[in-house]
């Protein structure tokens, strides 16, 4: 049977809330105004998101997909001049796609098509500019994107910073780009006289990669970094 005390400190416990909720109720009574206020700049602010991403953002981010479609024609046909730079007409081209639309995913993926023409057309610098403004979570665009930035690197010399972008290609797990990525990076390593990192590298593509293509041939790299 509970005990009179027990009632007693519940009856206590619900004067303690009754007086919290009558001061809370006074509170609110004299700050009506201001929470007033309060809600309708909460309601503005959400309902500015709203508005700015309906009739800002998702326009701009179809305009921006329409002006890589057209650029895209001129990249599958290999004309790499016209697809980076335009055709004077509709096609803005994949660099001022890249600056205009930067905000956006679009402009991310206009970034990548440059940085590829750039590559294809020997302008590795450049290449380099623009495959470093490109990022996503897909788990074969972006290292593949991080490997090509390596051979840019590679192409100008620059082999400490190819040795990391391989490795972040690598990073990714992809069983395609990852044992590529990691021999090219072995490969750079031992360019660079790092015998130790290029064994490394080597040995990674043999534990984690057994049955890649780069797999296959790869104890005799790893003698070369015992010699």
């Amino acid at each position: 049977m509970a005990k009179k005390e027990d009632f007693t400190k519940q009856d206590q416990n619900l004067e303690n809330v009754e007086e919290v909720m009558s001061t809370t109720s006074v509170w609110i009574e004299e700050h009506k105004n201001m929470l007033t206020w309060i809600v309708l700049a909460i309601v503005v602010v959400v309902g500015g998101c709203i508005t700015v991403n309906k009739y800002v953002i998702k326009p701009k981010a179809i305009e921006a997909s329409n002006e890589n479609a057209k650029a895209e024609v001129y990249f599958t046909a290999g004309d790499w001049q016209k697809a980076l730079s335009g055709d004077d007409a509709e096609c803005i081209g994949f660099e001022a796609i890249a600056d205009e639309y930067s905000r956006y995913q679009e402009g991310e993926l206009a970034a990548l098509y440059a940085g590829i023409c750039h590559y294809k057309l020997g302008e590795y610098e450049e290449a380099a500019k623009y495959l470093k403004k490109f990022s996503a979570k897909d788990l074969t665009i972006d290292p593949a994107a991080r490997q090509l930035l390596g051979d840019a690197y590679v192409q100008m010399d620059e082999l400490e910073k190819a040795a990391v972008a391989f490795r972040s290609a690598a990073n990714s797990d992809n069983e395609i780009v990852a044992p590529m990525s990691l021999k090219k990076a072995g490969f750079v390593y031992l360019e660079l006289g790092d015998k130790e990192q290029a064994k490394k590298v080597f040995e990674m593509i043999r534990k984690q990669y057994p049955t890649s293509a780069e797999a296959s041939d790869i104890d005799k790299y790893i003698a070369l970094t015992e010699e």
